[in-house]
């Protein structure tokens, strides 16, 4: 059991060590030790988990576990970027998220973590233009997580969203590598048209609570968008926005926002 263990730990480090926290778990806590068990212990790879856990939330009469859990181990055989994209969100929930003590706890626990791999595989469905399928998940994510993401959008690794209350990223959305945001953010469009219409956030981003940027414009790598603020125009790199409408208010405070989570802005303004 050791030797497997430690050739588990070399080949995919993050899956060993949520076994390990898992195994943890059930000692420290046995009434958990079912909902453990079924969740990780009992699966032999993190995609096996991972179809097993976004298949369970998303059930319903309409549309059965077992059918949906064919659906997303038949995503992470055929993309295996989908189940790499989930390792580093759980690295980046961890490392970013205070409140997040062990990589067990985004695989169990956290809503934003879990609706972020739901809309992955719904991406999946999307390219596969099975996209009534992928409507499906998209309706069931919202439902059961409050978290509202096309599966047109398209949204990089390393991606942490906390607490995850109403978070609407539109159709046309491009999000890129270490992002993290707060609950409420919205990435909407202006107007009714159909074409590219919503915005493009670079690596590095930081978008504070309830924070709204609407339309088609880019916010630069590595920019701060202050909690409440509403971003309308392009923000430059490296910059911190504030405001309704929002404006510049300064550099960025740091190299990587997303990874320090400051959001105390120039002039003032709490921390969520």
């Amino acid at each position: 059991m050791a030797e497997t263990r430690a050739k588990l730990t070399e080949l995919d480090p993050v899956w060993a060590r949520i076994m390990t926290e898992a195994e943890q778990a059930v000692a420290d806590e046995p009434l958990l030790g079912g909902l453990v068990h079924y969740s990780i212990l009992h699966h032999p790879t993190i995609e096996r988990a991972l179809g097993y856990r976004i298949s369970l939330k998303l059930a319903n009469g309409e549309m059965t576990e077992q059918i949906l859990r064919e659906i997303c181990d038949e995503a992470y055989r055929a993309d295996p970027d989908l189940a790499m994209a989930a390792r580093a969100d759980i690295v980046a929930t961890n490392e970013r998220d205070p409140a997040c003590h062990r990589f067990l706890q985004p695989m169990l626990f956290f809503k934003g973590f879990q609706a972020v791999q739901a809309y992955r595989v719904a991406h999946w469905l999307w390219k596969q233009g099975r996209k009534d399928l992928s409507y499906f998940f998209q309706m069931r994510s919202s439902e059961v997580f409050g978290i509202d993401i096309h599966p047109a959008a398209r949204i990089g690794r390393g991606i942490m969203i906390d607490h995850a209350h109403s978070i609407v990223i539109g159709e046309t959305a491009v999000v890129g590598d270490n992002v993290s945001m707060l609950h409420s953010v919205t990435l909407g469009g202006t107007g009714k048209e159909e074409e590219d219409r919503h915005p493009k956030i670079g690596d590095g981003v930081l978008i504070g609570a309830g924070a709204k940027v609407l339309g088609n414009i880019k916010v630069g790598n590595c920019s701060r968008v202050a909690a409440g603020s509403v971003v309308l125009n392009e923000v430059p790199p490296c910059k911190t926005v504030a405001g309704v409408p929002a404006r510049i208010v300064g550099e960025a405070g740091c190299d990587q926002p997303a990874l320090s989570m400051d959001q105390v802005v120039p002039g003032g303004g709490a921390r969520d």
